[in-house]
């Protein structure tokens, strides 16, 4: 069988070997998700996050034709800085290698990196979805279905605000994905703790959530699991003040006839401005809240 170009740094490595917990996380986040200088800022204070929480850090990129996993902070501060970084779902991860330039890996395709790695546990922001008006354009993010067939726990403060929410909730039962609040009995929106939707599934500490996954695998069910994690109450944007922001943001992508990748990041540019920086200020401590959760998780399941 082939090798897939996967370049593992050592100290990852050495801890896959001696059954260590490892979190990976994506790095469209600093390459597309936030400006200079608070992507590279975030994604330090997240890796310390991880690493203080007794699990070593996996950001995962692709670079020079290799998926590699583990980044120093030379190379995160490249990604950070760099303009013309590919944005790689699992439709074009193959592309970003053999294209030989640098590439970030969404959520989708980090998940498919982390099992390839050997990685069970993975922090990110918010989950893509279902995209409002999807009845009419079929915008659904491939994030939705490599959590279906892709065995990794992906946490996350829910599906970004700007989606279709209760059809992304509709489309994850479809497909058999395990949508879990940790803490909470509502489903989060990113920004917001309360989507206004209940969630599936409440799980109230990490060692419930490692005890679901093991019995997951020992069904042999196919798939991950997403562990919704709400915003910390301090850090939220209550959903009614969000909800005009992201409508006006919407509309104006719609007007500019914005589609496909560039919708995310351009209504997340357009939300930053509407808000005054405060959606900024919330993602990041909400980015951070789910690398503490999901260091808690790995050292779980490890244990």
């Amino acid at each position: 069988m082939n090798q897939p170009p996967l370049v593992v740094s050592d100290d990852v490595a050495l801890a896959l070997a001696t059954k260590r917990p490892v979190v990976a996380l994506e790095t469209t986040i600093v390459s597309h998700g936030m400006p200079w200088p608070q992507n590279i800022e975030t994604a330090l204070a997240v890796e310390d996050d991880v690493r203080k929480g007794g699990a070593l850090p996996a950001a995962i990129a692709v670079i020079g034709g290799k998926i590699r996993v583990g980044l120093d902070r030379t190379t995160l501060e490249s990604l950070a800085k760099a303009k013309d970084v590919l944005k790689l779902s699992s439709a074009d991860l193959a592309y970003g290698i053999t294209a030989g330039r640098m590439g970030a890996t969404t959520v989708a395709a980090t998940m498919i990196a982390a099992k390839l790695a050997g990685i069970g546990v993975f922090a990110t922001g918010g989950i893509g979805g279902v995209h409002r008006g999807a009845e009419t354009t079929f915008d659904i993010s491939a994030d939705l279905t490599e959590l279906a067939r892709t065995g990794v726990v992906v946490v996350c403060a829910g599906a970004k605000a700007l989606l279709d929410i209760p059809k992304t909730l509709e489309y994850l039962e479809t497909l058999g994905v395990p949508v879990v609040a940790y803490g909470s009995d509502a489903f989060p929106a990113f920004w917001s703790r309360d989507s206004g939707l209940r969630a599936p599934i409440r799980l109230d500490d990490v060692g419930a959530v490692a005890r679901f996954v093991r019995a997951r695998n020992e069904l042999s069910l196919p798939g991950g699991v997403l562990v919704a994690n709400p915003i910390p109450v301090a850090d939220e944007i209550p959903a009614a003040e969000m909800r005009p922001a992201i409508a006006a943001a919407v509309a104006d992508a719609a007007t500019a006839g914005i589609t496909g990748k560039a919708v995310t990041p351009h209504l997340l540019d357009a939300i930053l401005k509407k808000t005054g920086g405060r959606s900024l200020t919330a993602n990041i401590a909400l980015i951070r809240n789910n690398a503490r959760l999901a260091a808690g998780i790995a050292v779980a399941m490890a244990g």
